[in-house]
Protein backbone atom coordinates (compact mmCIF):
# COMPACT_ATOMS: atom_id res chain seq x y z
CA UNK A 1 0.00 0.00 0.00
CA UNK A 2 1.51 3.32 -1.10
CA UNK A 3 -0.21 5.94 0.61
CA UNK A 4 0.94 8.83 -1.90
CA UNK A 5 -1.17 6.71 -4.68
CA UNK A 6 -4.51 8.70 -5.34
CA UNK A 7 -7.67 7.61 -4.00
CA UNK A 8 -10.45 6.04 -6.55
CA UNK A 9 -12.55 9.00 -5.80
CA UNK A 10 -10.02 11.83 -5.42
CA UNK A 11 -8.88 13.55 -8.75
CA UNK A 12 -5.20 14.14 -7.24
CA UNK A 13 -3.84 13.91 -3.79
CA UNK A 14 -0.40 14.79 -2.99
CA UNK A 15 2.01 13.39 -0.64
CA UNK A 16 5.38 14.78 1.85
CA UNK A 17 7.68 11.96 1.36
CA UNK A 18 10.49 11.96 3.70
CA UNK A 19 13.36 10.73 1.90
CA UNK A 20 16.48 10.98 4.71
CA UNK A 21 16.89 11.51 8.52
CA UNK A 22 20.39 12.63 8.76
CA UNK A 23 21.94 13.54 12.43
CA UNK A 24 25.76 15.34 13.35
CA UNK A 25 27.93 17.31 15.42
CA UNK A 26 28.12 21.19 14.35
CA UNK A 27 30.78 22.16 17.30
CA UNK A 28 28.71 21.58 20.57
CA UNK A 29 25.29 21.94 18.82
CA UNK A 30 23.16 18.49 17.45
CA UNK A 31 21.97 19.59 13.44
CA UNK A 32 18.81 17.03 12.76
CA UNK A 33 18.88 17.24 8.86
CA UNK A 34 14.96 15.87 7.45
CA UNK A 35 15.24 15.55 3.52
CA UNK A 36 11.83 15.52 2.23
CA UNK A 37 10.27 15.18 -1.44
CA UNK A 38 7.81 18.17 -1.84
CA UNK A 39 5.13 16.76 -4.03
CA UNK A 40 2.56 19.86 -3.38
CA UNK A 41 2.99 23.85 -2.89
CA UNK A 42 0.89 23.61 -0.23
CA UNK A 43 2.36 25.21 3.04
CA UNK A 44 4.38 22.28 5.13
CA UNK A 45 3.78 22.26 8.91
CA UNK A 46 6.80 19.89 10.77
CA UNK A 47 7.75 18.54 14.02
CA UNK A 48 10.62 17.67 15.87
CA UNK A 49 10.63 15.47 18.99
CA UNK A 50 12.69 12.93 20.86
CA UNK A 51 11.64 9.88 23.00
CA UNK A 52 13.32 9.01 26.16
CA UNK A 53 12.87 7.06 28.76
CA UNK A 54 9.79 6.37 27.06
CA UNK A 55 8.56 9.50 26.84
CA UNK A 56 7.91 12.04 23.63
CA UNK A 57 9.38 15.65 23.99
CA UNK A 58 8.76 18.33 21.73
CA UNK A 59 11.77 19.79 20.75
CA UNK A 60 10.32 22.40 18.09
CA UNK A 61 7.05 22.43 16.20
CA UNK A 62 4.31 24.60 14.37
CA UNK A 63 2.03 21.90 15.18
CA UNK A 64 2.50 21.88 19.07
CA UNK A 65 3.90 23.38 22.03
CA UNK A 66 7.70 22.94 22.48
CA UNK A 67 8.94 21.56 25.61
CA UNK A 68 10.45 24.14 28.33
CA UNK A 69 13.79 22.28 28.05
CA UNK A 70 14.53 22.90 24.10
CA UNK A 71 12.41 25.78 23.89
CA UNK A 72 15.61 28.52 24.29
CA UNK A 73 17.99 25.82 22.84
CA UNK A 74 16.17 24.65 19.79
CA UNK A 75 15.92 26.64 16.22
CA UNK A 76 14.48 25.47 12.73
CA UNK A 77 15.22 26.65 9.17
CA UNK A 78 13.99 25.56 6.02
CA UNK A 79 15.76 25.34 2.90
CA UNK A 80 14.19 23.25 -0.56
CA UNK A 81 13.37 19.84 0.63
CA UNK A 82 15.12 20.15 3.85
CA UNK A 83 13.86 21.09 7.18
CA UNK A 84 16.97 21.29 9.60
CA UNK A 85 16.73 20.79 13.27
CA UNK A 86 19.40 23.18 15.36
CA UNK A 87 20.02 21.95 19.26
CA UNK A 88 22.01 24.32 20.92
CA UNK A 89 24.65 22.98 23.54
CA UNK A 90 24.06 19.16 23.07
CA UNK A 91 24.86 17.11 25.63
CA UNK A 92 24.45 12.78 26.67
CA UNK A 93 21.65 13.90 28.27
CA UNK A 94 19.90 14.67 25.18
CA UNK A 95 20.52 11.48 23.81
CA UNK A 96 17.31 9.67 22.63
CA UNK A 97 15.39 8.55 19.53
CA UNK A 98 14.87 11.66 17.42
CA UNK A 99 11.78 11.86 15.03
CA UNK A 100 10.84 14.07 12.27
CA UNK A 101 7.23 14.71 11.25
CA UNK A 102 6.08 16.28 8.50
CA UNK A 103 2.56 17.20 7.12
CA UNK A 104 1.34 19.59 4.36
CA UNK A 105 -1.95 21.55 4.50
CA UNK A 106 -5.28 19.88 3.10
CA UNK A 107 -2.99 17.21 2.14
CA UNK A 108 -5.30 13.98 2.18
CA UNK A 109 -2.30 11.12 3.32
CA UNK A 110 -0.93 10.60 6.78
CA UNK A 111 1.35 12.41 8.19
CA UNK A 112 5.12 11.34 7.31
CA UNK A 113 7.84 10.61 9.86
CA UNK A 114 10.99 9.37 10.29
CA UNK A 115 13.20 8.86 13.33
CA UNK A 116 16.78 8.27 14.36
CA UNK A 117 18.87 7.37 16.98
CA UNK A 118 21.20 9.84 18.39
CA UNK A 119 24.03 8.87 20.43
CA UNK A 120 26.60 11.79 21.00
CA UNK A 121 29.18 9.31 21.29
CA UNK A 122 28.43 7.51 17.97
CA UNK A 123 27.53 11.33 16.13
CA UNK A 124 29.86 12.50 13.16
CA UNK A 125 30.82 15.66 12.44
CA UNK A 126 28.57 18.18 10.12
CA UNK A 127 30.12 17.91 6.60
CA UNK A 128 28.78 21.46 6.26
CA UNK A 129 27.70 22.94 3.08
CA UNK A 130 31.31 23.48 1.21
CA UNK A 131 31.48 22.46 -2.65
CA UNK A 132 34.80 21.38 -2.00
CA UNK A 133 33.64 18.52 -0.07
CA UNK A 134 30.18 18.05 -1.91
CA UNK A 135 31.92 18.43 -5.75
CA UNK A 136 35.65 18.00 -6.09
CA UNK A 137 35.22 17.37 -10.01
CA UNK A 138 35.56 21.12 -10.59
CA UNK A 139 38.58 21.91 -8.64
CA UNK A 140 40.29 18.70 -9.89
CA UNK A 141 39.57 19.53 -13.59
CA UNK A 142 41.44 23.00 -12.61
CA UNK A 143 44.62 21.45 -11.31
CA UNK A 144 45.05 19.18 -13.83
CA UNK A 145 44.69 22.28 -16.34
CA UNK A 146 47.04 24.42 -14.69
CA UNK A 147 49.99 23.10 -16.38
CA UNK A 148 48.11 23.25 -19.66
CA UNK A 149 47.36 26.87 -19.21
CA UNK A 150 50.48 28.00 -17.97
CA UNK A 151 51.90 26.80 -21.26
CA UNK A 152 49.77 28.25 -23.14
CA UNK A 153 50.42 31.43 -21.63
CA UNK A 154 54.56 30.83 -21.93
CA UNK A 155 53.74 29.97 -25.78
CA UNK A 156 52.12 33.16 -26.08
CA UNK A 157 55.18 35.37 -24.51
Amino acid sequence: FDPCLPFPVLQATHCQMIKDLKACLLGQNLRVDCHYENRTSNPLTYEFSITKDNRKHIIHSTISVSDNAYRNRANVTMHKNLVCLYLQSFTTSDEGVYLCELRATNDYTINQSKNITVIKDKLEKCAGFSLLIQNTSWLLLLLLSLPLLQAVDFVSL
